[in-house]
Order: structure tokens, then sequence, then C-alpha cells
């Protein structure tokens, strides 16, 4: 019986290769390979200045402290993302708007924003999440960069699912104030535990620069390899210790470097899924609004329906009992306990969110992934829905 995990990091490229390289050097933390890992990813995406940081929550966290955000203050998040996109909100003793989703792409829409707007005048920032790699609706006149800046509000965009995902001739991570990577061990690139904070603005990225290291105005590296006494530094801000290791960064390196291949890799095995699933009688496939290229692709999430006849843990556990894992993106934040007693939320105020999460289950989807495996993942969901529409008829 074949065992197919959720997920599977591939690193056959030059990790090993790098991280020797770092262990000969001696220097283990911040140095020469987490600064090459800036300057080729900032090159990739097209953006001005990149800074890499220990994971994406620690570049939202500083996202949201260089645009600002301070207690009291009210930011939009989405009701479907992880918990992260919404507790750096409270690290900064601010406070989460949490709105609901468009059904067929799972991310907050210009409507949806412009009709929050009207009921929350005051909200400072948002924070935009290019959920499972698509981007959201940024660009044109009525996109939400056009709605933020008539309305006043400062972006913050959570790409953690979004490398590499391209809107219009653009790359996501060149698009808004600060954009905020993962390169967590199961994303498209990984660096086992790791971020990368983008942005066009030189004074955020100063910030963010200062702010990810305990507030110190030098580099540890470029004291280091500074003339001046390497101990001499001033602290300008009480900041945090968010700094990338050149460990993390060498293997970041190598999968920058392969990060085509993979995305090809999973852009075939979405095309199987595609076609091996599509009119399927209790399946709403992912909507991609975009070219199919152009998308990330870091999941690939269905809904079950009534249609099914079966209830999504009970699919899950079926396919769990042949083999194939799965994952749910995402028990939504107002099901949380801390959100919804703080700010006394309900499901029905969030019906497109409710509708996703109850069938939602998200498949295998790796680089790599093996045809036969495909095939088995398909052919496997086809025969617990015709046996859940059996047990229903014989009912």
């Amino acid at each position: 019986m074949p065992k197919i995990p959720f997920s599977k990091v591939s690193c056959s490229g030059s990790e090993l290769k790098y991280i020797k390289e770092v262990l000969k050097s001696g220097w283990l933390t911040t140095a020469g390979k987490t600064q090459e890992f800036e300057k080729l990813f900032a090159q990739k995406i097209g953006v001005k200045y990149a800074c890499a940081v220990n994971s994406c929550t620690a570049a939202l966290h500083l996202g949201l402290e260089a645009l600002n955000v301070k207690v009291g203050d009210k930011v939009f998040v989405p009701a479907m993302t992880f918990t992260a996109s919404a507790e750096v909100i409270r690290y900064l003793h601010a406070d989460p708007v949490i709105l609901d989703v468009d059904y067929d792409t799972r991310i907050l829409t210009p409507e949806i924003l412009e009709k929050a707007i009207i009921k929350h005048p005051d909200v400072k920032v948002l924070i935009i999440v290019h959920f499972g790699g698509h981007p959201a609706d940024m660009l044109g006149d009525n996109g939400i960069l056009k709605v933020c800046k008539k309305n006043g509000i400062r972006i913050v965009e959570d790409a953690a699912h979004a490398f590499p995902t391209r809107i219009g001739n653009q790359m996501i991570g060149s698009v808004g104030d600060v954009t905020c990577f993962s390169f967590y061990a199961n994303k498209t690139i990984t660096t086992g535990e790791g971020g990368m904070l983008t942005t066009n603005n030189e004074d955020i990225y100063k910030r963010v620069k200062v702010m990810r290291l305990h507030g110190i105005n030098r580099d540890i590296w470029d004291r280091f390899t500074s003339d001046k006494p390497s101990w001499e530094y001033d602290v300008v801000a009480p900041g945090y210790k968010y700094n990338m290791p050149d460990l993390n960064a060498a293997i970041g390196l190598a999968q920058l470097e392969d990060s085509d291949k993979f995305h090809m890799g999973r852009l075939r095995a979405v095309n199987f899924y595609r076609s091996g699933l599509q009119g399927i009688d209790g399946i709403d496939l992912p909507v991609c609004t975009i070219p199919l290229e152009d998308h990330a692709w870091h999941l690939f999430p269905i809904v079950l329906t009534p249609e099914a006849n079966i209830e999504r843990n009970t699919f899950i556990e079926r396919m769990a009992q042949i083999g194939i894992g799965t994952s749910v993106h995402y028990k939504p934040l107002y099901l949380m306990s801390y959100y919804k007693e703080r700010y006394d939320l309900k499901a029905i105020d969030f019906p497109n969110s409710e509708r996703i999460w109850k069938g939602t289950v998200s498949l295998p989807l790796f680089p790599f992934m093996d045809t036969d495996d495909l095939s088995f993942i398909c052919s496997s969901i086809k025969t617990i829905l015709k046996e859940a529409k059996l047990n229903v008829t014989s009912v």
C-alpha cells in the first residue's frame, strides 16, 4: 500500500555544499550567506530590498512595527489564514478586524474590503493573504492597492504561500508596502525555519534591519568585517531577535537555485489533479483566475460539498487508511477560542469562510510527485465518494 505524504521536502541541489562552506567558515550566524540570499531573492522578486528573518511571523511583526502600528490601532485580516497573520497584530497590542473571504479563491476581495471600510473607517492597516499561492486582486482601477490608497490604509502582504507568484508583470513581493514570505519546511522553498521581508521603501527596510536584531544600529557581520572596533555599536530601539543564521541561508540559496524546477514540478501535479478530478460531483476544485503558471501552487485545496455525502473528517480518515496524507487550511480565526471570545465572533458573520471550512481538504502537493501516486490519489478520491453515495442510497 503506497504511503504518500502531504508534503515532502526536496533537497537534492547544493544544500550540503553550501552548509559545509558555512561550517568551514567558522561563522554560523547571520553573515555573508544571509546577505547573498537576500540579494538574490530581491533580484528574483524584482524588489529593491530584502531582509532575511527567522520566520514569516517575524517578518509580519516587523512589517507592522515599521508601519507604526500602535496600541489600540485596528488591522484588517482575513478569517481564512494561519494564526500568525492575526497574532502579530496582538504583539503590538492592536486589534484584528477579521473579515470574510471569497469562496472560490479564499482571498479577501476589493468588494469585501470596501464594505468593511465603511463599517470600520478607523482601520489603519490591511494584512492581505495570498492564499495557497494565488494572488489577491491587487492591481487595476478597482484593485486592493487603489482601495487602500483612497482610504489611507497601509498594506502588509502575507505571502507565506506565494513564492513564486506573479500578478500582471510583477512578482508578489514587489507590489505593496511590505511583503512577508515563509521558508518553513513545507513551503515552496525552505530554509528549515525562516522568512523574508521585501519592500521598495528604504525607510521601512532600514527600520526592519535594525529591529530584527535587538535594535542595534550595526549588523553583526558588518561589525566583524569592518576596520572599526567590532564591539562598538549603539542600541537605537528595543528590537527583537529575528535574524536568520547563515546555516539556514545556505539551504535557502540552494533552494532558490532550484525554485523554477520546484515550481514546474508542482504545476505538473496541479494539472494532473485538475484533469483527474474535474467534474466530480461533490468536489469544488480551487479556482484560478490567473494563468496557471503565475500561481505558486503551495496548496491544492478542494472543498467537499453536501453532494459528496461524506463529512470532511471522515474523508480525511479514509484517505489516511489507504496511505494518503492530507491537511486542512484552515480552521478559520473566528472559531479559535482566543479570537472568538475576545472579539465576540460568530460564524454566521463569515458565510463563505464557514462554507469553506466545513468541507476543505488540502491534497498532497510537492515537487516531483510520482504519476502513479497522483493517479492513486485521484482514483482513491473517486472510490471514497462512490462508496459514500452507495452508503446513502442503501440507507
